[in-house]
């Protein structure tokens, strides 16, 4: 089985490129707790032109499309209180955001944030936010498929170059759910 570091011509080690990372990306990947040892984790360079996924494959090959996943940022309501939590799941699916996302964060009302709201709170770049140094305290929903993964492309934090790793790695971020059905086709 191919796996995503197969279609880039250099995949190294993210502890080698932390100056490639926006700061809470290479901060969380500094302070790496867990199973899967930091060494597993791949930082691809690629053209901030390519960033979306749909560019990326295109450009790298169709085949990523089911080894990607995407983060989004959601802002769940309830009364006057907002909650915003990051959503991962494979590209080829989008977040279930007003059925698993809202009932999940016990919401009247959940939305994707807006994109100023996104970067502003996260400091990452809009079309590469990660799961990978999201914001204490912050709730992260990841589809089960995701962390069943082999391995998966996600963002790096800014538009330009990519992370790689085991799926299962993405279940022991901080703050992070598990949820069956959070991507759905």
């Amino acid at each position: 089985m191919s796996t995503p570091m197969d279609a880039f011509d250099d995949a190294r080690p993210v502890m080698e490129r932390l100056d490639l990372l926006t700061a809470p990306v290479a901060a969380a990947l500094r302070e790496w707790r867990g199973p899967v040892p930091v060494d597993q984790v791949f930082h691809v360079d690629t053209d901030p032109e390519r960033a979306d996924t749909a560019v990326l494959v295109e450009s790298y090959g169709a085949w990523l499309l089911e080894l990607s996943a995407n983060c989004v940022v959601v802002a769940a309501k309830r009364g006057g209180a907002v909650t915003l939590a990051g959503c991962l799941v494979l590209a080829h699916t989008r977040v279930d955001v007003n059925g698993v996302v809202r009932r999940h964060l016990g919401a009247r009302k959940a939305s994707f944030a807006p994109m100023e709201t996104a970067i502003g709170e996260t400091g990452m770049e809009f079309g590469g936010i990660t799961p990978i140094g999201l914001p204490a305290g912050w709730p992260l929903l990841v589809d089960a498929a995701v962390v069943h993964a082999p391995w998966v492309l996600i963002g790096s934090g800014s538009r330009r170059g990519k992370l790689i790793l085991p799926g299962k790695a993405l279940a022991e971020l901080p703050g992070v759910t598990v949820l069956e059905g959070l991507g759905v086709g």
